[in-house]
């Protein structure tokens, strides 16, 4: 007789592009499909997906925002009488964790996306419902918090009061696959530099501004993404006297070509979850240089085999000023760094293994 197999729910506020998103939605589509059946519930509307879904059952609510959609997606958990229930993003996993009171055969996980206490002071909390005082309630309820980080993982702790052995370690998982750059940089050349995030303060884009300001050798910037702060990141390039240096892009879906196209990738947050644009980065080939910050960096980065992590401005500029000088970088050395430990296999496992043991308790 086949076992049965466990019935999981995921639960995500949309399907359009983020890094939450992405990572939700590739576990729910990877997971064994003989030991686990897997739907996607989504809050937001079908129209808004980016994500390829192939092969997997997804409930779209389409309201356009996560307190709209309260009562349905109650009505469909009860429906759906899941062994587990997991979400992403802290207001919907406030939502869930509250339900959980309701339904006390399933088990409910939330997937934590930031180190919420440095967010904070570059976001603040502006609504009562996700107050720090209701986050910390609502992750008392909850079963299991997976941290994507280490960082993450012991601000829960700190700031939070979630108890260690409530949380779970498990790094995002390389979700595609590249192609190897060929060759690493021609020192000759020009060296070419790239960022790819949203335009908000807390992605530091001014303090990568500021660093370049200071180096007296040529070089070409590419800034990819959108956000409230493109203006502003604008008027500071202009001021800089680096707007001749740069090119603005607005949107791309070819990541993978740009970041191969160029030779460092520049990180600049103050704040971080775990970002996976780091890991694309070096699966192509091409190392990082990152200010330090909560959320994984020291994770990911390995200094001098697949980047450097700086302290300061200063140091920052020191290491463009030594790249510059002498580029050392192997390509195949920076994807190793990555594929060796934050592979689809390896993390995949790590949450089947966790849907395992949370049914058995």
């Amino acid at each position: 007789m086949n076992k049965k197999k466990i019935n999981i729910l995921f639960v995500l506020p949309s399907l359009a592009a983020g890094g939450a998103e992405r990572i939700m939605s590739f576990v729910a589509q990877n997971l064994d499909k003989e030991k686990f059946d897997v739907k996607l519930i989504v809050t937001g509307f079908e129209k808004d997906t980016v994500y390829q879904t192939s092969d997997l059952t997804i409930i779209y609510l389409n309201k356009n925002r996560v307190l709209k959609s309260v009562f349905i997606l109650f009505r469909l958990l009860k429906r759906e009488r899941a062994d587990i229930v997991i979400s992403s993003i802290v207001h919907l996993n406030t939502f869930l964790a509250f339900f959980s009171k309701f339904f006390p055969k399933t088990k409910f996980i939330s997937r934590e996306a930031n180190v919420l206490s440095e967010l904070s002071k570059h976001n603040p909390y502006n609504n009562v419902i996700f107050s720090k005082k209701m986050i910390v309630l609502a992750y008392k309820l909850v079963d299991k918090i997976i941290c994507q980080s280490n960082d993450m993982r012991q601000d829960l702790v700190t700031h939070f009061k979630v108890p260690l052995i409530k949380t779970e370690l498990i790094n995002n998982p390389i979700t595609n696959t590249s192609n190897l750059k060929k060759k690493a940089r021609n020192q000759s050349s020009t060296i070419k530099l790239i960022t790819i995030t949203r335009l908000s303060k807390h992605k530091g884009h001014l303090r990568i501004l500021d660093a370049l300001s200071r180096v007296d050798f040529p070089f070409r910037y590419t800034i990819i993404g959108h956000g409230t702060e493109k203006e502003t990141i604008y008027n500071y390039a202009k001021e800089k006297g680096l707007l001749d240096h740069i090119e603005f892009i607005n949107f791309t879906q070819e990541v993978d070509a740009y970041l191969s196209e160029n030779d460092l990738y520049l990180q600049g947050s103050y704040v971080e979850g775990f970002p996976n644009i780091l890991l694309e980065s070096c699966l192509v080939g091409t190392p990082i240089l990152a200010f330090n910050a909560p959320g994984g960096l020291d994770e990911i980065i390995i200094n001098g085999s697949n980047g450097y992590i700086a302290d300061t401005i200063d140091e920052f500029v020191h290491y463009l000023n030594l790249l510059n000088a002498d580029f050392n970088f192997n390509p195949e050395i920076v994807n190793s760094v990555v594929t060796s430990r934050f592979n689809k296999e390896k993390i995949i496992s790590q949450y089947e293994q966790l849907f395992i043991n949370i049914t058995h308790e």
